[in-house]
């Protein structure tokens, strides 16, 4: 049974009461008030202070402070007046007990519209987080459609000043042409006049008069026979039609080339091996597993393996490695057979020191990664390195050198992982020389 407190103190004025309660020495974490309009309790075990008051106070404003082991309420009265006393008479038992219940009643109904109001609140704050990241996602959405847009643009402006251009060529190409058309068209008329001109005078000294025949174009002919056969002969060209050659007949040469998916020669590659790859890679784009439960409420898009591993690549790049975890954790369970899920998510899990998790997810990718082909060495030696990386944080120094040595053999110029192997030979060394330091 609590023990009652009768050594509190208060005072008034004609619109607030002010009741000190000592506590005892009890914590302030351990102290529980209660108030109405009507009724006040403050208990902190063992200890109880109860009152009933003598008229009704405003709830909504009531106010107390936990400090110097005291605790100060601070009550506004509702009818401006001073108290004959604090508490009503103790010789009415039902009146408190009545009182009582209704002040649990109403403390139980005030928490239970406040809990309302908090769940309503959270809810809110959620869809409002929701509607935010559905924004940023449609304006990251709007952005990349409007970069799209501005290069196609750009790509057809630079597309029609390229064919203006070709176009203009080709009428000045025409216009030179037939320039050098018409040129060719009066070369000959010249040709035939200039000998006249220069050679009348000297034909005039070589020969008598009475030997000029009357018209000056049969004259030029007589004196100059060659000139004369060449331009008839010239004329005589262009009058005879040219016989041209017929178009030759359009034929089709048959090509084969030997099939070749991968870019090392035939005679180097192990053909069997890249088939299986290949066969491999086809399954594992057709084994998409979209009916899952969990599943229903995305989009289209986002039940796409190789959206989602896009999307976890983004948010790893931001250092945002537990949402690239679960990116990866979704386009996994559609698609458990992309070693490059499994490889990226040993690198978030390394970044997140989960190393056991990132060693798993390392071998898994490895074991995707089979038969070992020049396709996937780049895979492999990124698996290799980041569970050997993994190993060696766990202090397995031998086993990440095996992991490392692996990384070498498929690139063996990386200066990087020589430098990295290097390094854990010399702790394992410096490990074995020194053992009670290991």
């Amino acid at each position: 049974m609590p023990l009652l407190v009768e050594d509190y103190t208060w005072t008034q004025t004609d619109s607030m009461v002010y009741i000190n309660v000592p506590l005892k020495g009890a914590k302030a974490g351990n102290v529980d008030i209660l108030a109405t309009d009507e009724y006040l309790k403050v208990h902190f075990p063992p200890f109880l202070f109860e009152a009933f008051l003598f008229e009704p106070v405003n709830d909504d404003r009531s106010s107390a402070k936990i400090g110097n082991g005291v605790a100060a309420l601070a009550l506004p009265k509702i009818t401006h007046k001073l108290w004959e006393q604090l508490m009503i008479p103790n010789n009415n038992k039902e009146k408190k007990k009545a009182i009582r219940e209704r002040a649990l009643l109403k403390h139980q109904e005030k928490v239970a519209v406040e809990s309302k109001a908090k769940a309503a609140k959270r809810q809110e704050e959620k869809k409002y987080a929701l509607r935010k990241m559905m924004q940023l996602e449609q304006e990251e959405r709007d952005t990349i459609q409007k970069m799209k847009d501005d290069e196609r643009e750009k790509v057809t402006a630079e597309m029609e000043a390229w064919k203006q251009k070709q176009r203009q060529k080709a009428e000045e190409e025409l216009k030179l042409k037939s320039q050098r058309t018409s040129q060719e068209k009066f070369k000959p008329v010249k040709k035939l006049h200039e000998p006249a001109i220069g050679n009348k005078v000297k034909v005039g000294k070589q020969q008598p008069a009475s030997n000029f025949p009357p018209s000056g174009f049969s004259a030029l002919i007589c004196m100059f026979p060659c000139v004369g056969q060449r331009c008839s002969d010239e004329a005589s060209k262009k009058k005879a039609p040219v016989d041209l050659p017929a178009p030759r007949s359009a034929g089709n040469i048959q090509v084969t080339f030997t099939p070749r998916v991968f870019p090392t020669a035939l005679r180097e590659s192990r053909v069997p091996e890249e088939e299986e790859w290949l066969k491999k890679q086809a399954e594992a784009r057709r084994a998409v597993n979209a009916d899952l439960e969990e599943l229903k409420d995305l989009k289209e898009e986002e039940k796409n393996p190789d959206w989602l591993k896009e999307k976890g690549d983004k948010c790893f790049a931001t250092g945002n490695y537990m949402a690239a975890v679960n990116a990866y954790n979704l386009a996994i369970k559609l698609n458990r057979k992309m070693p490059a899920l499994f490889s990226n998510r040993a690198a978030c899990h390394l970044k997140l020191r989960n190393l056991h998790k990132a060693i798993e997810d390392s071998s898994q990718a490895l074991d995707l990664l089979r038969p070992p082909v020049a396709a996937n060495a780049c895979a492999r030696a990124r698996a290799h390195v980041r569970r050997g990386t993994a190993l060696c944080e766990l202090q397995l120094y031998v086993e990440g050198l095996h992991d490392y040595q692996a990384a070498l053999t498929i690139d063996p110029q990386n200066e990087a992982l020589q430098a990295d192997a290097q390094r854990i030979r010399q702790i394992i060394q410096s490990s074995a020389g020194d053992p009670d330091k290991e």
